[in-house]
């Protein structure tokens, strides 16, 4: 008995080349939309207590709080009222250097208030009568 291989078949596919491509198409598309739909009901459920604190942190970044203004530092107060004292002694010394002021009795007697007995109000009365 000898043994022979059967004959081979021939097998002939036709295809069309439209309904082929819109097959492959529509696969890659419910497959796209069935990953989607997937992964967004786990993180629906699986992760949505996972990522409350982290939702919550990232509301509290995008509104950040307000920062109420440093009050002025006591140096800064301190430099700011030296330099009123000094403009308000250069003003003084302006009136009392200036020979316009001789002419004036005001001038003169707030002048000579202030030089015996300096008190502020002499000193407002001397800048509003001698300038």
């Amino acid at each position: 008995m000898s043994y022979r291989p059967p004959a081979r078949r021939s097998l002939r596919i036709s295809f069309n080349a439209l309904a082929l491509s819109g097959s492959i198409a529509l696969g890659l598309w419910l497959g796209f939309l069935a990953i989607a739909l997937t992964c967004w009901l786990a993180s629906h459920f699986l992760f949505s207590q996972q990522l409350a604190p982290v939702a919550q942190a990232v509301q509290q970044l995008a509104k950040p709080p307000v920062v109420a203004p440093e009050p002025p530092n006591r140096l800064f107060e301190q430099y700011q009222e030296n330099l009123r004292k000094n403009e308000e002694l250069q003003s003084l010394d302006n009136a009392r250097s200036d020979p316009r002021n001789l002419s004036n009795p005001k001038c003169q007697f707030w002048l000579q208030q202030d030089q015996t007995a300096p008190s502020e109000k002499s000193r407002a009365n001397v800048l509003q009568f001698c300038n």
